[in-house]
C-alpha cells in the first residue's frame, strides 16, 4: 500500500504543478501532509517535517547566502566581461545564444555547484534571451541538462554518494566514465545547436550592433524569419513586445521595460553599483571561496556567509548601501528558501513514512532474475526515474546497495554499478526535489510546470545517450 501511495503522490504532485493547478510551494506543502494523513501517520507530521526541514536547512543556508553574494558579484560588475564575450561570440544569432547557453553552464559547472552555476548563467544569459524575444524555457533546460551531466564530477556530489555507500574508491568510478559523459556533454551541444536552429528559424537571424549612447543600447536588424523585412529594436528603455515562447508565455519584450524585464538593465556599464577599482579583489575573492568549497576547508554554508559578509562590507562600507543590496536580492532569497523548506515537507514525509524505502524495494524485486547477469544497465535505467523522483541521498544510500547486492549474487562488479548509476544525473538535475532547480526557474521567471514539461524529454535522452555510450564502450 505504502508503495502505490508514494508513486500516487509523486504523479499527483507532478500532475498539480504541470497543469499549474497550484503553484510548487503549496503543492510541496499539502499534497504530502494529505498522503500523509491517508497513510495513517498524520498525527506524526509534525516529526516529519522537522526531520525534512532539519536535513535541508544547510542547503536553504547556503543558498539564501550565494544568491546573496553572487547577487553582489553582478552588482559590481565581476561578470560583465564574460557577458561581453558571450556576446561578442553569439552576435545576436539564436543559434550561438543556445550553444553558448550551454557552453557556459558547462564550464562554470566545474565548481561542482548546481546554484552558482545556474546563478551566473542565468545573469549572464537572460538579458540576451529576453532582448532578441527567445524563449526562456530553452535557456533553463539547456542549462540543467548540461549541468545534469557536469554533476558527475568527484566533487559535485553522486559520485562521492556512490563511492561511499558502496566502499569504491570515488576516481575508479569516475575516470573509465569520463568517455561515455564526454558523449552525454557532446549531445547537449548538439542539442543546443538543434534547438537554436528552431529559434533562429522562429524569430529570425539577428545582428547586434552596438550603439554609441552610453547606456550600450544595442540595434537589432531581423535578416530572416518572420516577414523578413528589417526592423530595429529601440535602444534599452523604451520597451517593446514579447514574443511567446515554446510554452506559451512572453519570453521576449523591449530591453527596459517596467516589471520582468529588469535583467537587461542590470546590464547598464553606468550603474552605481559597479565596482571597477575592486575588480581583482572581487574575483580574487571569487576563486577563493570556489577553491574553499572544493577542498572543503568549511562548510559550503559558512563559506557563502563568510563570503557575502565579506563582499558586502569591503564593495559597499556604507550600511545604507549594503542594506539596499540585500533588500534588492530579497525576493530572489525568499523564492528559494521558501521553496527548499517546502521541498523539505515532500522528502521528510517520503522518507519518514517508509514510502521511498518500499518503492525501491518494489522496483528491485520487480527486475526478473533474466535479468540478474545485466544488473549494471537495470541500475542505468532505473537511475533515470529513481533520482528523480527521490533525493540523491535516498537513491545512492537507500537503493543503490541493495542494487549492487542484487548484481553480486550475479557477478556484476560493483563498480559497474556505480558507473551506470550516475547515468540519470543529466535528468535530476530538474527534478523538483533539487533546491537549484528553484534558483534556476526563479532567476530566469520561468513557471516550473513549464521547464518541466520542456526540459524532461531532453534530459532524459541524454541520460540515455550516456548510459548507451557506458554500454558501447564496455564502461557499464
Amino acid at each position: 500500500m505504502l508503495t502505490i501511495l508514494g508513486f500516487a503522490m509523486i504523479a499527483t504532485f507532478l500532475v498539480l504543478i504541470m497543469m499549474k493547478k497550484m503553484s510548487p510551494i503549496a503543492a510541496l506543502v499539502l499534497v504530502p501532509a494529505l498522503f500523509c494523513v491517508l497513510v495513517g501517520q498524520g498525527a506524526k507530521l509534525g516529526d516529519y517535517v522537522l526531520d525534512g526541514v532539519g536535513s535541508l536547512a544547510p542547503t536553504a543556508a547556503m543558498l539564501m547566502f550565494a544568491i546573496v553574494y553572487f547577487g553582489v558579484m553582478i552588482d559590481v560588475g565581476l561578470f560583465d566581461p564574460i557577458v561581453r564575450g558571450i556576446l561578442r561570440f553569439c552576435k545576436a544569432d539564436p543559434l550561438r545564444v543556445v550553444v553558448g547557453t550551454a557552453l557556459l553552464a558547462a564550464i562554470v559547472s566545474l565548481d561542482g555547484d548546481g546554484s552558482t552555476t545556474f546563478m551566473i548563467t542565468v545573469s549572464a544569459m537572460y538579458p540576451l534571451y529576453k532582448r532578441l524575444g527567445m524563449s526562456l524555457v530553452v535557456m533553463t533546460g539547456v542549462a540543467a541538462t548540461a549541468n545534469g551531466v557536469m554533476n558527475t564530477l568527484p566533487w559535485g556530489g553522486p559520485t562521492a554518494r556512490a563511492a561511499t555507500a558502496l566502499e569504491l574508491d570515488a576516481a575508479d568510478i569516475f575516470v573509465p566514465m569520463i568517455p561515455a559523459l564526454g558523449v552525454g556533454l557532446l549531445f547537449v551541444f548538439a542539442l543546443a545547436y538543434v534547438l537554436g536552429r528552431r529559434e533562429r528559424k522562429r524569430i529570425g537571424h539577428l545582428t547586434l550592433d552596438e550603439a554609441p549612447a552610453p547606456r550600450a543600447a544595442t540595434v537589432l536588424v531581423r535578416t530572416g524569419g518572420g516577414s523578413g523585412a528589417e526592423a530595429a529594436a529601440p535602444p534599452a528603455g523604451t520597451g517593446a513586445p514579447g514574443t511567446p515562447d515554446s510554452a506559451g508565455r512572453t519570453a521576449g519584450g523591449g530591453a527596459g521595460t517596467s516589471g520582468d524585464d529588469d535583467g537587461f538593465r542590470g546590464l547598464d556599464p553606468e550603474r552605481p553599483t559597479l565596482r571597477p577599482r575592486l575588480y581583482w579583489f572581487n574575483a580574487s575573492l571569487t576563486v577563493a571561496l570556489l577553491a574553499a568549497m572544493i577542498t572543503e576547508v568549511l562548510p559550503i554554508p559558512v563559506l557563502f556567509l563568510l563570503g557575502a559578509a565579506l563582499a558586502l562590507t569591503v564593495n559597499f562600507p556604507h550600511m545604507a548601501d549594503q542594506k539596499a543590496r540585500v533588500a534588492a536580492h530579497a525576493d530572489n532569497v525568499l523564492n528559494v528558501a521558501g521553496m527548499v523548506f517546502a521541498a523539505a515537507v515532500f522528502t521528510g514525509v517520503l522518507t519518514g513514512t517508509g514510502m521511498v524505502q518500499h518503492m525501491a524495494d518494489w522496483l528491485v524485486a520487480a527486475i526478473p532474475d533474466a535479468m540478474g547477469p545485466h544488473m549494471a544497465i537495470v541500475t542505468g535505467l532505473l537511475s533515470l526515474p529513481l533520482t528523480y523522483f527521490m533525493s540523491n541521498d535516498g537513491f545512492y544510500f537507500g537503493v543503490l546497495p541493495v542494487l549492487a547486492e542484487a548484481g553480486a549474487a550475479h557477478g556484476v562488479s560493483p563498480l559497474e554499478i556505480a558507473r551506470a548509476s550516475l547515468a540519470g544525473q543529466a535528468l535530476h538535475m530538474s527534478s523538483p526535489l533539487v533546491p537549484a532547480v528553484y534558483v534556476l526557474v526563479g532567476m530566469a521567471k520561468v513557471e516550473f510546470g513549464d521547464h518541466t514539461r520542456f526540459t524532461v524529454k531532453w534530459a532524459a535522452l541524454t541520460s540515455l545517450v550516456v548510459l548507451g555510450s557506458g554500454i558501447l564502450f564496455g564502461i557499464v
